[in-house]
């Protein structure tokens, strides 16, 4: 089994929600969704962002677009106005999760293309 960032297989977009901030990642197969319901846990995704997430991570999962959702709930130190971060709104989170390298099933690869 490789192992390759979730880039390879997905794609991310985040934004702000409060204090917290939200990461879409859409999967560009049906075999990569069902990869990632069983291996991109809300623990797994709060262990890799645990220097931007101080809180808990919540997962959403809607099958029909293919997608999980996470909630980083404490990423954003306040909120936009609120913030010393750098990034208050939580727009880069999506990238920095598509850095997370997932040992990813030949198939699982075979049958994703690496973009649409």
């Amino acid at each position: 089994m490789p192992n390759v960032p979730l880039a390879r297989i997905a794609s991310a977009r985040s934004g702000d929600k409060g204090e917290g901030s939200n990461v879409g990642v859409l999967a560009r197969s049906g075999a990569a969704y069902e990869f990632l319901k069983a291996e991109l846990t809300a623990e797994r995704v709060q262990a890799h962002m645990k220097s931007i997430n101080a809180g808990a991570v919540k997962r959403f999962e809607a099958d029909n677009l293919r997608l999980l959702n996470f909630l980083l709930m404490d990423s954003l130190g306040g909120g936009g106005s609120a913030s010393l971060k750098t990034d208050a709104q939580g727009k880069t989170h999506g990238l920095a999760l598509l850095r997370l390298e997932l040992d990813v099933p030949n198939e699982v690869l075979q049958a994703t293309p690496e973009r649409y």
